[in-house]
C-alpha cells in the first residue's frame, strides 16, 4: 500500500475503533439485556448500602416480610434496613467482641483482623418481637437477643440488657467455617463445626423445652461435610411428624475406589426426636442421609457428576409440605469446572428415605441394598400417631427397642440415590464465564403458563437472570438468559440472596454491601413490539403502547384487553400481527455512507440489540436491487463488531443490509453504503517534483517554515468524495488537525495506534502475511 493511501487512511478514520476477531454464531447463554453497574444506577433499579464505614463484612442476612426489614449480620454489627429502600431509615447494633475475648484470640494464635472479631453468623426471627442473633465472638461464641418489637408499634432495634448467653453449639467459634440453621418453635437446629480447632462436625439442637441433642462423633454420620442448608418440611399435618433437613457435602465412605469422593447429601432427623434411653442417648435417634445426584450422560456413557453444593433454595408451593427445591452444583473435577442447577420434588426425596438401606458386608464388599429383616418401628421415622397406631407404645423416641436405635446407628445412608426432575440439570453451565455462588427463584404467572425465573449470583458481583423451558417431545431444556446484571462496581463474590416477592425485589450482598434491585424493567427491552415479545421475559409483555409488567387475568383494576406475550417460543411475528407499520416507525433502520480506500481495511460497524439475535449481511444489486447473502473467506470476516474486509477491492461497493434474525423474525438494523475509492486518486494528491518523492503535504495550513499559505490537502480529497456533508467534515478535520493542541495530542494517538496494529497483527497472523499493514478507517458522512 502507497505512502499517500496510508496517510488518507490515517484521515478517514474518524474515530478510534478497536475490534476483536471472534466468530459470528450466537452464543445461546448470552443475555437479552446487559446493564452495566452504571446502567443500573441511572436506570435508578439498584440501591446500595455499605453502611457508615463503608464496608460491612457481610456474613449473614436475614429477610422478615412481617416486619418489611432485612437484618443484616456482619463484623461487630447488625443492622436494620428498609425492604422499600436499604438505604434509607437504617438502624445499626455494635456488638463487639470484648477487650478480653479479643486478646484471648490473639494469644491462642489467630489473626486479630481476620479473626479475632464477633462476626455474626446466625439470624433467626424468634417470634414476632424478637431475634436471635449468635457471633463468633473472637472464637468464643455468644448468642442474644434483639428486641425488634411488633410491627405496629414504633420501630425498636436494640440488644436486650439480659447477659450474653454462651454459644457454644450454637454458634461456629472459627468464622470461616461452613454452618447453617434454621429455627422451630423457638429451637435451634443447626449443623457446624463445634470445637475450637474447626475439627468436630455436629448437628446440634439447642434453646427451647427440648434436651440438647447431636449426631454422634461417628463418621459414618459426618465426614468432614460443608452444610449448606437447613429448612423444616411437614410431611403431613400432624406436627409430630416433622422433619428437619440438612443439605451438605462431605467425604463419602460408599464411594467406590481409593481416594473418597465428594458426595452431596440431604440429611433427615424428627423434629421431636429426643435419643434413645440406652442407646443413642442425648444423640439422634432418626438421622439418616441419602445422595442428591445431579449429572449429565456423556456420549461414551459415562456420566458427568456435579458433586459440590454450593446454595440451596426451596421454592414454596401451594402445598407447604411440597417444595420444588433447586440446588446449585459445581464440578470437583480438576480438568474443567461446571456449574448445573438441579431441581429435586419431595416425593423423589420420600421414596429415597422409604427405600432401602445402604449396607456393607465387610471391608472386602460392595455396598448393596440391606435384603435383612428391618425392626419396627422403621428405623429413622418418627414417633407420631402416624407411625405409632392407638394402643401403641411407641410415644417418644425413648420408646423405641434397642434394635431400631442400632439398625439406624449402623445404616445411616440410603441405598436409593435422589435422582432431580426430568433426571437431568434444569441449567448447565461449563463456558468458565462465571463461577455461580448463590440461587433464588421466583414462580411466575405468564399468559401460556407459569415459568420459574432463576436469580444466580456469581463470583464477580454479577446476577444472571434466567428461565429454562423443557421439552416434553425431544426431552431437550432451552436456556434463556434474560439479563445480565453487574449488581456492583468492581468483581466481588456474591455471598447472600434473598427475594421479596411483595416487594418485587432481589436483595444481593457481598461482603462490602448490600444492593437493592428491581426484578424487572421492561421497557429496557425496547419500544416496540417485537422487541418485547422476543425477549421472552414472563414480567413482561405487550400492551399495545409499550413493553410492560405482566399482570396475571385474576388481578384486580389491570386491564386485558390488549396483552401479547409468547415465552415457550418467542414469536413475535404471530404475536405482532397488526404492530408492524408501528414497529417499523419506532426501529426504523439506520441508514449511512462510508467511504473505503482501495486495498485497505474497513469495518462495517452493526451491533443489534439483542445479543442473542444472529446477524445475516445482504448486499443490494445496484441494477436489479436483487439481495444476496454476503460470501465470507479470509478477505472478508464476520465479527462481533460488524462485517470486516481486510483488503478492499473496487467490485465491494455497494449497499450492505445489516439484518438480525432471532426466533424467526428478521429485521434490518443498519443500511450501508460503502463507496471505494480507488488508489490512483489518492495518489494523485500526493505529487512528485523532479522524479524524486516530493515531502508529504501537511493536512493545514502551516504558519511558519517552507510550507506557509499551504493549501490544507484534506480540501482536494474533499473534491474525491463530493461536497455535500462540506461544513461538517471541514469543521470535524479543522478541530482535528489546525491546533497546535490536537497535534500534539494526534501524536499520542499515533502511538496508541502503532500499539492496535501489533494487537490486530497477534489476533490475525494470516492478514498480516497478505499485507503488510492494514490500518482500520471508516469516514461515516
Amino acid at each position: 500500500m502507497s505512502l499517500a493511501a496510508s496517510t488518507v487512511a490515517t484521515v478517514l478514520l474518524m474515530c478510534g475503533l478497536t475490534f476483536r476477531y471472534s466468530s459470528c454464531s450466537r452464543d445461546p447463554s448470552r443475555p437479552r439485556l446487559r446493564l452495566s453497574h452504571q446502567e443500573l444506577w441511572e436506570l435508578n433499579r439498584t440501591t446500595m448500602f455499605h453502611g457508615p464505614r463503608g464496608f460491612l463484612e457481610l456474613r449473614t442476612v436475614l429477610l422478615d416480610e412481617y416486619q418489611e426489614r432485612l437484618f443484616v449480620g456482619g463484623r461487630d454489627l447488625v443492622y436494620s434496613l428498609s425492604l422499600e429502600s436499604v438505604d434509607q431509615d437504617y438502624r445499626e447494633i455494635h456488638w463487639p467482641s470484648t477487650p478480653s475475648q479479643t486478646e484471648g484470640c490473639s494469644m491462642k494464635g489467630r489473626d486479630s483482623v481476620s479473626e479475632c472479631a464477633n462476626f455474626i453468623r446466625v439470624l433467626h426471627t424468634y417470634n414476632r418481637t424478637h431475634l436471635l442473633a449468635c457471633g463468633t465472638g473472637a472464637f468464643d461464641p455468644g448468642c442474644a437477643f434483639i428486641r425488634v418489637g411488633r410491627w405496629a408499634e414504633d420501630r425498636v432495634f436494640k440488644l436486650e440488657s439480659q447477659p450474653v448467653e454462651y454459644g457454644r453449639n450454637k454458634c461456629p467459634y472459627d468464622p470461616s467455617k461452613s454452618c447453617t440453621s434454621t429455627l422451630v418453635d423457638g429451637q435451634l437446629y443447626i449443623g457446624l463445626y463445634t470445637d475450637f480447632f474447626g475439627e468436630d462436625p455436629a448437628i446440634f439442637r439447642s434453646l427451647g423445652y427440648r434436651s440438647t441433642t447431636r449426631t454422634e462423633h461417628d463418621q459414618r454420620l459426618l465426614k468432614e461435610p460443608k452444610f449448606v442448608a437447613a429448612h423444616l418440611i411437614a410431611d403431613n399435618e400432624d406436627t409430630d411428624d416433622d422433619k428437619v433437613y440438612f443439605f451438605f457435602t462431605e467425604k463419602a465412605l460408599e464411594a467406590e475406589g481409593g481416594d473418597l469422593a465428594i458426595y452431596s447429601r440431604v440429611g433427615r432427623l424428627c423434629a421431636n426426636d429426643i435419643g434413645g434411653q440406652r442407646v443413642l442417648v442425648n444423640k439422634w435417634s432418626t438421622f439418616v442421609k441419602s445422595r442428591l445426584m445431579c449429572s449429565v450422560q456423556g456420549p461414551n456413557g459415562i456420566d458427568t457428576h456435579f458433586d459440590q453444593m454450593e446454595d440451596v433454595f426451596l421454592l414454596q408451593t401451594r402445598d407447604h409440605k411440597n417444595p420444588d427445591i433447586y440446588v446449585l452444583f459445581r464440578t470437583t473435577s480438576n480438568v474443567f469446572q461446571g456449574y448445573a442447577v438441579c431441581v429435586y420434588h419431595m416425593s423423589a426425596i420420600r421414596e429415597a428415605f422409604n427405600g432401602p438401606y445402604a449396607h456393607k458386608e465387610g471391608p472386602e464388599y460392595h455396598w448393596a441394598a440391606y435384603e435383612g429383616k428391618v425392626p419396627y418401628p422403621r428405623p429413622g421415622c418418627c414417633a407420631s400417631q402416624i407411625n405409632a397406631p392407638p394402643g401403641s407404645t411407641y410415644r417418644t423416641t425413648k420408646d423405641y427397642p434397642d434394635d431400631v436405635l442400632r439398625f439406624v446407628r449402623s445404616h445411616p445412608i440410603m441405598y436409593q440415590p435422589i435422582r432431580p426432575v426430568h433426571k437431568r440439570p434444569e441449567l448447565l453451565r461449563v463456558d468458565g464465564k462465571h463461577n455461580l455462588e448463590q440461587i433464588v427463584v421466583d414462580r411466575v404467572e405468564a399468559e401460556d403458563g407459569q415459568y420459574d425465573v432463576l436469580f444466580i449470583g456469581t463470583d464477580a458481583g454479577v446476577v444472571l437472570k434466567i428461565i429454562t423451558i423443557y421439552n416434553k417431545e425431544t426431552e431437550t431444556m432451552e436456556e434463556v438468559v434474560l439479563e445480565e446484571l453487574q449488581v456492583f462496581k468492581v468483581p466481588i463474590p456474591i455471598i447472600a440472596m434473598e427475594l421479596s416477592v411483595k416487594r418485587q425485589s432481589l436483595y444481593v450482598g457481598c461482603k462490602s454491601g448490600i444492593a437493592q434491585v428491581k426484578l424487572h424493567q421492561c421497557d429496557m427491552y425496547g419500544s416496540a413490539c417485537t422487541d418485547c415479545c422476543l425477549a421472552r421475559d414472563p414480567y413482561c409483555a405487550w400492551d399495545g403502547v409499550s413493553c410492560t409488567r405482566y399482570y396475571p387475568s385474576g388481578t384486580p383494576t389491570k386491564s386485558r384487553r390488549f396483552r401479547r406475550q409468547d415465552i415457550r417460543h418467542g414469536d413475535a411475528v404471530q404475536q405482532c400481527l397488526g404492530q408492524q407499520h408501528n414497529d417499523e416507525t419506532v426501529t426504523k433502520a439506520e441508514e449511512r455512507l462510508l467511504y473505503g480506500i482501495e486495498k485497505n481495511s474497513t469495518l462495517l460497524e452493526c451491533s443489534p440489540r439483542s445479543p442473542q439475535a444472529k446477524v445475516l449481511w445482504v448486499v443490494e444489486s445496484s441494477h436489479n436491487m436483487a439481495q444476496d447473502e454476503v460470501k465470507t473467506d479470509d478477505r472478508v470476516i464476520k465479527t462481533d463488531l460488524g462485517l470486516l474486509f481486510l483488503k478492499l477491492h473496487r467490485m465491494d461497493a455497494g449497499t450492505y443490509l445489516c439484518k438480525a434474525r432471532e426466533h424467526g423474525f428478521i429485521q434490518t438494523v443498519t443500511k450501508i453504503r460503502l463507496d471505494v475509492l480507488e488508489e490512483e486518486q489518492i495518489d494523485g494528491i500526493f505529487h512528485k517534483d523532479d522524479e524524486e518523492e516530493a515531502p508529504r503535504k501537511m493536512p493545514c495550513a502551516v504558519q511558519h517554515g517552507s510550507h506557509q499559505g499551504t493549501r490544507p490537502w484534506y480540501k482536494e480529497f474533499l473534491q474525491l468524495i463530493g461536497y455535500s456533508n462540506f461544513q461538517r467534515v471541514e469543521e470535524y478535520c479543522q478541530k482535528m488537525w489546525c491546533t497546535e493542541k490536537k497535534r500534539k495530542k494526534n501524536k499520542g494517538a499515533g502511538n496508541k495506534w502503532r500499539y492496535s496494529s501489533v494487537q490486530e497483527r497477534k489476533l490475525k497472523p494470516r492478514a498480516q502475511s497478505q499485507h503488510r499493514r492494514t490500518p482500520r478507517h471508516v469516514l461515516d458522512t
